[in-house]
């Protein structure tokens, strides 16, 4: 790992993951894309430069959003980034 950050570049890269067993269709898919993008561009400047890679772990519950590009799965989305994007602004700033 620190050999690995010796060669990290100093601006901010991002990779978004989100599997299709995760999200079945591609609009759900490309809604979260976006929504990462959009996270991490508002919080580039608290973020430390290197590679970050934003993966979606689980899927979410097809009960709650049944429209594949609903306004409320892209709010929901954006609401669990900004926490999670949040805490690792403040580890970074820790360092």
């Amino acid at each position: 790992m620190d050999d690995f950050r010796a060669h990290a570049p100093e601006s901010l890269w991002l990779g978004a993951v989100v599997p299709k067993r995760h999200a079945r269709r591609a609009v759900t898919r490309t809604l979260l894309k976006r929504q990462i993008r959009s996270v991490v561009d508002a919080r580039a400047d608290a973020l430390l430069g290197g590679l970050w890679v934003v993966r979606l772990r689980a899927p979410f519950d097809k009960a709650r959003f049944p429209s594949a590009a609903s306004d409320a799965l892209k709010q929901c989305a954006r609401e669990e980034l900004e926490l999670l994007l949040s805490a690792a602004a403040l580890r970074a700033a820790r360092r």
